[in-house]
């Protein structure tokens, strides 16, 4: 899984501002900005702890900071930009920061603004802005020289007949903004595409999305083909792949629920390099020059094509997949790298890791896991978890918005990964009473 950094076009990013660190580490303290439904807080507190950095929570509800002491926590408010890096600042009037990290999608924009408003090393807004809108984002890719699918921005406010008899089939349907696959639909024929502007909507009404994100949906050519994701880390415009991965089972919808990831990836070296290549090329063109990124892409006879690209890292618990060694956990090399510290090894303890999203069966309240004990006692597996507590209600894509809970596995090759991966989720039995 060791990756040599790749060049991005330096006089691309010149133009569009270079942002670097100004504050020196030692100066202050790590602002770790985290939504109350996010998996990740832990991981990265886990990770500040081994660094030896002192570390402040920001999240939107007072109630999940009382665990940590005085100093330590900050309430934002992370549905108002302005009102957010206010209070970012006032904290930081009190408690000197040294590096802001948006944990989420939510909150990768906040902390941008925030770094920008205090001297830190951080991205340009405008360029997270850009990659956190699907829309934006293609309008972007469309002149990068990249592969991109043909797309068109769709009112809510209109009526769908009107469009759907024009449209050339199979067509993707999406949010501008909602993560982890939620109101993603194909549609194959008009009448399914009348049915999934319905839908949207009505996840639309639901979320918190505001503007165009609220009252938009993008409308994509269908790009078939297998998936993979890239997990990287930016710094001065430079990539630092951390892991491809697989994704072994095909998306195809009509709804695209993520399952298996397993890394390294099988695909030949050169169409490595390629994906890697591309990936270099967008976020040079987006303008991302720090930090972590997330990207998705579909390969096929016509290349490679970009799905999506984050300015944060891999979502949910999927990130423990990843060991670097001495380097430690993806969390250890994000915050290394925020505060400017060496950024250690890139090189993995083991040959093939993965994890799976366990998917959610069906719609109702969870009531009874059984097989937990022989999941975990599959060779290879290192852990089960379960995200979901009993007796909450299932929600499947594409209006829910969180996984079941996730199997992680390690091995000598990627086919052993990816079997034990299975064999442990075949283990597990779910009753669910209809809601």
């Amino acid at each position: 899984m060791r990756a040599a950094p790749i060049p991005t076009t330096s006089k691309g990013n010149e133009a569009k501002g270079k942002y670097l660190l100004t504050n020196a580490a030692a100066s202050g303290r790590l602002l770790l900005l985290v939504p109350t439904t996010s998996y990740r807080i832990g991981d990265f507190l886990k990770a500040a702890e081994r660094l030896n950095v002192e570390v402040a929570v920001g999240s939107d509800q007072p109630g999940v900071l009382e665990q940590f002491s005085r100093g330590r926590t900050v309430t934002v408010d992370f549905k108002s930009l302005d009102r957010g890096v206010a209070q970012i600042t006032s904290y930081n009037g009190r408690y000197p920061l040294a590096a802001i990290i948006g944990v989420d999608q939510e909150t990768t924009l906040l902390a941008a603004e925030a770094s920008a408003a205090l001297g830190l090393r951080h991205n340009a807004p405008v360029a997270v802005e850009a990659a956190g809108n699907k829309h934006r984002f293609r309008l972007r890719m469309a002149n990068s020289g990249l592969p991109a699918p043909w797309f068109t921005l769709l009112s809510l406010a209109d009526d769908p007949t009107a469009h759907a008899g024009v449209m050339t089939y199979p067509v993707v349907m999406k949010p501008l903004a909602l993560s982890a696959s939620r109101g993603v639909i194909r549609a194959d024929d008009p009448a399914q595409f009348a049915a999934a502007v319905t839908r949207i909507r009505a996840i639309l009404a639901q979320t918190d999305s505001q503007g165009d994100a609220a009252s938009h949906i993008l409308v994509e050519d269908y790009i078939p083909g297998r998936e993979v994701a890239l997990e990287g880390l930016l710094n001065d415009g430079q990539l630092r792949v951390l892991a491809l991965f697989d994704k072994p089972d095909p998306l195809e919808g009509p709804y695209f629920e993520e399952s298996i990831y397993v890394t390294p990836s099988r695909l030949a070296p050169p169409l490595q390099a390629k994906i890697a290549t591309t990936v270099s090329q967008a976020v040079a063109t987006l303008g991302l020059l720090e930090g972590p990124i997330h990207a998705e892409l579909r390969i096929n006879d016509d290349g490679v094509w970009l799905i999506e690209v984050a300015a944060r890292s891999i979502g949910g618990l999927c990130s423990r997949a990843l060991e670097f060694s001495a380097g430690g956990r993806l969390e250890d090399l994000i915050i290394r790298h925020a505060l400017g510290l060496p950024p250690g090894t890139d090189s993995t303890g083991q040959a093939a890791s993965g994890v799976m999203m366990i998917p959610i069966p069906a719609a109702g309240v969870l009531r009874l896991i059984n097989g937990l004990d022989a999941a975990r006692a599959v060779p290879g597996i290192k852990d089960v978890t379960i995200s979901i507590p009993l007796g909450d209600v299932l929600v499947p894509v594409p209006e829910g918005n969180r996984y079941l809970g996730f199997i992680f596995a390690g091995g000598a090759t990627p086919k052993m990964v990816e079997a034990a991966l299975r064999t442990a989720h075949g283990k597990l039995e779910f009753q669910i009473d209809a809601d």
